[in-house]
């Protein structure tokens, strides 16, 4: 009996997705304007790099935090602040990950972090948010171009979810990330990809 009731309730589950979907709102004026939290398992910055001008090779960071101060109102009013655990970094190399926690001293400085200072819309779900971005010791000034993906309460949740994807382009040079013995065999330019998704938070 318990057998059938588990695999009703997932059959609800399932049946509920499509209408998961529809309820997504991609229109920022829907969603409650309030303080919303990284959701950790759903939020990851990745990042790319050229080598040789040949290939890009990928890496991410595995922890992130964060929080948003949303405005739905008027969404270029809002705040975002990440934190990046850089001893997450993870690429398909354990020992290059090794040379790179270095790079980043991880002991040392155990978080990168960025907080946006400025956004403006460019088009009715898409903006530019400009921040300043703090690698070690180094504090540069990074733009990112940002789509909303959409907003929607999840099943089984009182609060309400945001979903972002944002791009940018970072130069290492400007951090001092350029000191390597292969510095010179890979590009100065690195890309950066964020996928975040933020819960609200209930008071």
């Amino acid at each position: 009996m318990r057998i059938l009731a588990c695999a009703a309730a997932t059959l609800a589950l399932l049946a509920a997705l499509p209408a998961l979907a529809e309820a997504v709102s991609k229109d920022p004026a829907q969603a409650p304007t309030g303080t919303y939290v990284a959701d950790a398992k759903h939020t990851q910055v990745l990042f790319s790099i050229r080598h040789l001008g040949l290939t890009d090779f990928h890496g991410r960071f595995d922890k992130i935090s964060g929080s948003l101060v949303f405005d739905a109102k008027q969404p270029e009013r809002s705040q975002a602040a990440i934190t990046i655990d850089t001893a997450t970094l993870d690429t398909t190399n354990d020992k290059l990950n090794n040379t790179l926690k270095t790079l980043f001293r991880v002991q040392q400085y155990p978080a990168a972090v960025f907080k946006s200072t400025s956004i403006s819309r460019t088009g009715p779900d898409t903006g530019r948010m400009s921040g300043l971005l703090t690698i070690r010791d180094v504090t540069k000034p990074v733009n990112l171009d940002v789509t909303f993906n959409g907003g929607t309460r999840p099943p089984l949740s009182s609060a309400y979810s945001l979903g972002f994807h944002a791009t940018g382009t970072i130069r290492r040079s400007d951090f001092d990330l350029n000191h390597m013995i292969w510095s010179g065999f890979v590009s100065d330019e690195v890309q950066i990809t964020i996928e975040a998704e933020f819960d609200e938070q209930k008071s």
